[in-house]
């Protein structure tokens, strides 16, 4: 068994009633078109003084006044359209900050939000956050082991419970992070499941892990299929959290992608730019355990199940193969001609098995396709499904609050031309054109009877290098976006 992954940050989110009364690292934040330091922030000397108001004259939006014993940092908050646009500034803010606090080995800062609505504080500190995270990784140098300087930060005149929330919530994504940045030699199926569990454990949602027998007991051919060249078994584990008063009588189900390693099977990848990424094939997956710890942890009153198919796939001696046939857990059958194209057939299992929940919603995500990628790039998610256009639009809100931004492809029905096969009911791959639809045409085939959304984090899930908050690697994509849209129907109720 591997070790489990630790909740590595440091960094710790805590209310405050106030500033304290002697010197404290503190950044302020303005409202946007301020010339001049206000009286209510920390009084300065008044050297000190005249050089924020000059900064502050010249529009500076960040920058830091040295009093020698500490320093008071200050942030203007940009004019944006939209309240949305103005909270993803401060957390960019927040990233740009935290590279202030490190140059000075800040160990805690207070944040004072001194703008109108007093809505600054938590995306700064968001930013902050996400920007401090590091993976633990399995460097054994001294200097690699250090943890970072920066430890508390105290958001002043913020209710304990909202601090609270989004601390959980970023917990969330920090371990989808981790689980997404393990290597495949660390992360098996077996090892991930374990992973699961010990989330559950520490969050309080329940697990139960369906092993090889149980999964060809439930004759899940997608899973099978992909599993046959690998040296290690297939897992399929269900998390559920179902607290007492939950306000949904049928749960809400997401389905993660759990391909721990993705070589592209007999229909083998490249090693550059291609296989060597591949560790991060289970971040739909991992995403989903995020959602789920924080649901649990912050006590969100739904019924929510989620459920992982996991698996490696690799061009081994019993490997399946482009033009075999395989039978689903559903009964339809599908002609196989890519097996890179495998992550379709692991979550069509999933969402064949979710029918028996009788769910008020499914929620899928994966990093399914290039051609998502290719589409919109890191910056946006590619979006489809069957659900009505008000849950759509309720989820891009989310995305919009979160900007984690979705962009709705169609699903008509011309698309199925793309997936019809010769000799089967269907085929894996589509045509050369429109492939991240023809991906969701394929899935939308064992979504019967109930709505569907389904979420392609091909492009922002894992990134080569770093991108302000969401920093290199793995990302977190989907946590924030899909926790924030459940809230929101609890609020609907």
């Amino acid at each position: 068994m591997q070790p489990q992954v630790p909740l590595a940050m440091s960094l710790h989110l805590a209310p405050a009633t106030a500033l304290p009364q002697g010197p404290a690292d503190t950044v302020v934040i303005l409202p946007a078109g301020t010339t001049s330091l206000p009286p209510e922030a920390p009084m300065l000397p008044e050297a000190a003084q005249r050089y924020a108001d000059e900064q502050l004259a010249a529009e500076n939006k960040l920058f830091a006044v040295n009093l020698y014993t500490h320093r008071l940092y200050v942030v203007v908050a940009n004019e944006k359209k939209s309240a949305d646009l103005t909270a993803e500034q401060l957390r960019r803010s927040g990233h740009q900050l935290h590279a202030k606090l490190m140059a000075a080995k800040v160990k805690a800062l207070h944040i004072l939000d001194l703008t109108s609505d007093k809505s600054g504080a938590l995306p700064l500190a968001e930013g902050l956050y996400l920007t401090a995270y590091q993976f633990e990784g399995y460097k054994t140098d001294e200097k690699s082991k250090k943890p970072a300087e920066l430890e508390h930060v105290h958001l002043v005149g913020v209710p304990e419970a909202d601090v609270q929330q989004l601390e959980n919530l970023l917990q969330g994504v920090t371990l989808a992070r981790d689980l997404v940045n393990m290597p495949q030699n660390k992360l098996t199926a077996t090892d991930f499941a374990e992973q699961m569990s010990a989330a559950g454990e520490r969050a309080g949602f329940t697990t139960e892990t369906l092993d090889f027998a149980h999964i060809e007991s439930l004759r899940m051919g997608g899973l099978l299929a992909v599993n046959q060249g690998s040296p290690e078994p297939p897992t399929f584990t269900i998390m559920e959290w179902k607290p007492e008063g939950a306000q949904n009588p049928k749960p809400y189900v997401l389905v993660g992608k759990g391909v721990v390693y993705d070589t592209g099977g007999l229909s083998l990848k490249p090693t550059p730019a291609g296989m060597d990424t591949m560790k991060c094939d289970m971040a739909g997956a991992a995403a989903m355990v995020g959602v789920m710890y924080a649901l649990a942890k912050n006590n969100v009153p739904l019924h929510v199940v989620a459920l992982i198919p996991a698996t490696d796939n690799r061009p081994g001696g019993n490997a399946f193969a482009p033009g075999d046939v395989i039978t689903m857990h559903s009964g339809l059958t599908v002609e196989v001609l890519n097996t890179d194209a495998e992550g379709r057939l692991i979550l069509a299992d999933a969402l064949s098995f979710a029918k028996k929940y009788q769910p008020e919603l499914v929620i899928d995500a994966a990093t399914l396709t290039g051609s998502a990628a290719r589409a919109i790039g890191k910056e946006g998610i590619v979006a489809m499904g069957t659900a009505d256009e008000d849950v759509m639009q309720a989820l891009a809100q989310a995305g919009r609050r979160t900007h984690e931004r979705i962009v709705e492809f169609p699903l008509w029905d011309e698309y199925a031309e793309h997936i019809k096969s010769d000799i089967a009911d269907i085929n894996n791959l589509g045509k050369a054109e429109a492939g991240a639809i023809s991906a969701g045409k394929f899935l939308e085939r064992f979504t019967e009877g109930y709505p569907w959304i389904h979420l392609d984090i091909a492009a922002p899930a894992y990134l080569t290098a770093p991108d302000s908050y969401r920093g290199k690697h793995g990302t977190g994509t989907a946590v924030r976006l899909i926790y924030n849209f459940l809230i929101a129907r609890t609020n609907s109720k």
